[in-house]
């Protein structure tokens, strides 16, 4: 049976983000799709809305699902909206799920701060993007370092898409993921904070910590990705 892999996006950043996994799929002959949430990428100057990120997501993997089984990988906020997505009480057709960079409780002083970070940002010339451009300069390999901002940067769409985030039941959620679940963290990334609780709250899953990374693991160690990829649909094949 066909096993499709569906990736979605964290804020600010577009389906170009996973270009690297695609390619990698691709090479593997597995399909894949990657896609862009509302106010993001291809679709920004729409609004962002959690139930239209919601339609998004269940769009791919029902279409996904159409032809097998489906591993659902979701990054920073995408993979928030994915563990949301994957612990909804009626089960979704997701066989397996990745998520990176993104095992921390989107609510009170933390998201206050980050997303006082963010409009301070936007605020500055040109919003800031020399600094976002430097530190991909100084973070990613030249593979992937124009991958993030290739579809373009949703500026407009980050403080709603941030503050819809703290209506998310995760804790709820994660109880409820009954598929192999792999979290997947770089060493220095400030999302991490909740990892061992997202763990112990999902029976089937595994954490994943990539040593001498930041938040942005899937670009800045692209091929340590792609291997969590490999894993996960080896574990597929294997249980299948």
């Amino acid at each position: 049976m066909t096993i499709s892999v569906v990736m979605v996006h964290g804020i600010r950043t577009s389906a170009s983000m996973w270009r690297a996994q695609l390619a990698h799929l691709e090479e593997r002959g597995i399909p894949a799709v990657a896609v862009d949430l509302p106010g993001h990428g291809t679709r920004r100057g729409e609004e962002f809305t959690l139930d239209e990120a919601m339609r998004t997501i269940d769009a791919a993997v029902q279409d996904a699902a159409a032809r097998g089984r489906v591993l659902l990988a979701g990054h920073s906020m995408g993979g928030l909206l994915c563990i949301e997505y994957v612990g909804r009480e009626t089960r979704p057709p997701v066989d397996a799920f990745i998520a990176a960079s993104c095992c921390a409780i989107p609510r009170g002083l933390g998201l206050r701060a980050y997303r006082t970070l963010a409009r301070g940002f936007n605020a500055l010339p040109g919003r800031g993007q020399w600094f976002t451009d430097r530190v991909l300069a100084g973070t990613l390999p030249p593979e992937t370092r124009g991958d993030f901002g290739a579809g373009g940067y949703a500026y407009d769409a980050q403080d709603v898409a941030l503050a819809s985030l703290s209506v998310l039941d995760l804790l709820a959620a994660l109880r409820r993921i009954d598929v192999p679940t792999w979290f997947v963290n770089g060493q220095y990334d400030q999302l991490r904070v909740n990892e061992r609780l997202f763990v112990s709250l999902v029976p089937d899953s595994e954490l994943i910590v990539v040593p001498r990374t930041t938040h942005l693991v899937t670009a800045m160690r692209p091929r340590v990705f792609n291997a969590v990829l490999d894993l996960a649909l080896a574990t597929m094949d294997a249980g299948r």
